[in-house]
């Protein structure tokens, strides 16, 4: 009876090219993941010249102006009249 028993590990074909791709872009996908959820958890010190910047007004925000203010050339003004049919 226990001659009939058989304890071999089943046989499993190897994993092919495409498996082992799948497996590793899965490994690395969740890893960025990880990263990147760490770099939400965990603040990074600002450096002392990072602070002492803010306080000078930078160039892009000095030279742009309001869009609004700028009538558009293309527009014709609007007629006060209606037109007689």
């Amino acid at each position: 009876m226990a001659s009939d028993l058989d304890f071999s590990p089943p046989e499993v074909p190897e994993p092919t090219f495409l498996e082992n791709l799948l497996r590793y872009g899965l490994f690395l996908g969740a890893i960025f993941q990880l990263i990147c959820v760490l770099a939400i958890i965990v603040p990074i010190p600002k450096s002392h010249e990072a602070e002492a910047e803010p306080s000078e007004p930078r160039s892009a925000e000095v030279t742009r102006k309001p869009k609004a203010a700028v009538p558009s050339v293309n527009k014709r003004p609007k007629r006060e009249t209606k037109k007689k049919r």
